[in-house]
């Protein structure tokens, strides 16, 4: 626990976070995060958005979509917010074979090359080469689906906008962690950001966009199933969940 403190309050403290907490009403014992990922049905395309952690590591994504009744070779696509590990893990199976055998896997350009470069990633790099395009940052990557720049957590990190008729949601990978911390001090850098300022002035901006536009949002760390919009209180903000 007391290293997801200090990702949330490099700079500001990790004391600061337990006070936090405590306003909200959650425990200051133990801070959850979710790992969610996003299924899209569209007219000929089954798209999936992220992977999760995969089955080497206790991902349970294969169930879920058991449960949806979709099988791996349903899945047409893979778009991917950025490359760690908790977002890219179920790319492949236990036996380090293609997960979606007949899906296109998608991330932005600056992506791609972040994830080669990492030595630890090069056994799925390996894997995943021949189905991977990459695509530039901000670019229809099909119909209904917007790339939205977010870089700052990784170099490519990508969010995803879908539209359907009058309505949208966004999928904003992980421009913000917790429901109760992120949300209270956007403006924290974060551990987990490549670029901590870049992180920084993303995050600050794409809150106040959502929280004046009430679109709503998917967000892969917050309480399942993730969905929700972006509120302002006072001069931070705070998660109003989807009613299930």
């Amino acid at each position: 626990m007391d290293g997801f403190y200090k990702a949330f309050g490099k700079k500001d403290g990790p004391a600061a976070v337990p006070d936090i907490l405590q306003k909200a009403g959650a425990p200051t014992d133990a801070l959850s995060l979710g790992v969610d990922a996003l299924l899209v049905r569209m007219p000929g395309r089954m798209v999936l958005i992220d992977t999760g952690l995969g089955p080497k590591v206790g991902g349970v994504l294969m169930q879920s979509l058991a449960l949806a009744k979709v099988s791996p070779a349903d899945i047409t696509d893979v778009l991917i917010t950025h490359s760690h590990g908790d977002h890219v893990g179920g790319l492949s199976s236990a036996d380090g074979k293609l997960a979606f055998p007949n899906a296109t896997i998608r991330m932005t350009r600056a992506e791609w090359a972040f994830m080669q470069s990492q030595p630890g990633n090069a056994a799925l790099v390996a894997t995943i080469t021949p189905k991977v395009t990459p695509f530039d940052p901000g670019a229809v990557v099909m119909p209904g689906i917007r790339a939205v720049p977010l870089s700052g957590h990784t170099p490519g990190h990508s969010g995803y906008e879908i539209t359907s008729d009058s309505q949208k949601l966004l999928d904003m990978g992980d421009t913000a962690h917790s429901a109760i911390v992120s949300l209270a001090r956007p403006e924290w850098i974060i551990g987990y950001d490549t670029d901590g300022e870049q992180g920084r002035q993303r995050r600050t901006a794409e809150l106040a966009k959502l929280a004046a536009s009430g679109e709503h949002v998917f967000s892969p760390h917050f309480p399942f199933p993730g969905l929700g919009q972006i509120v302002k209180a006072g001069t931070a903000y705070r998660w109003q969940p989807v009613k299930r």
